[in-house]
């Protein structure tokens, strides 16, 4: 008689432990670790144009950039963030971010690249992308 056994494919995976001994100090300070921030956003639509609100607290103006081709969004900031806590002289905790952040999207109709309207406030980027008007189906003529 056939002695049949199951096969678990990701049986290593499940037992994999890539940090050993060390695993609960690593996930302490996994957790510890400030979370990279990330560009949170609304889309809305109307008739005549979609509208993007984008949180980007902390952010300059000039460090904001904004690119459609099409009826693709890509939005990217430059991120600098500092975080100091001193006793009197003594530096006690220290943290630093710089990085760029980044999101693109597709939208279900072109843009009208040179109607859209940016505007930055209190750390919201308000983006109007009027939709683009579609050429007219009609016949042409082959000559």
């Amino acid at each position: 008689m056939a002695n049949i056994t199951r096969f678990d494919p990701f049986k290593e995976l499940a037992t994999f432990d890539p940090f050993g001994a060390n695993w609960p100090r690593m996930t302490r300070w996994m957790h510890e670790a400030p979370a990279e921030p990330a560009i949170k956003l609304d889309v809305t639509e109307d008739d005549k144009a979609f509208h993007v609100k984008a949180e980007l607290p902390g952010v300059k103006k000039e460090d904001i950039d904004v690119q459609v081709e099409g009826n693709q969004v890509s939005l990217s900031a430059e991120i600098k963030r500092e975080k100091e806590e001193k006793n009197g002289e003594t530096l006690l905790h220290s943290e630093r971010y710089y990085g760029r952040q980044y999101r693109s999207f597709t939208l279900a109709q072109n843009i009208d690249r040179a109607k859209v309207e940016a505007k930055f406030a209190d750390g919201v980027l308000d983006v109007t992308l009027p939709k683009a008007v579609p050429a007219a189906p009609g016949r042409i003529s082959v000559q």
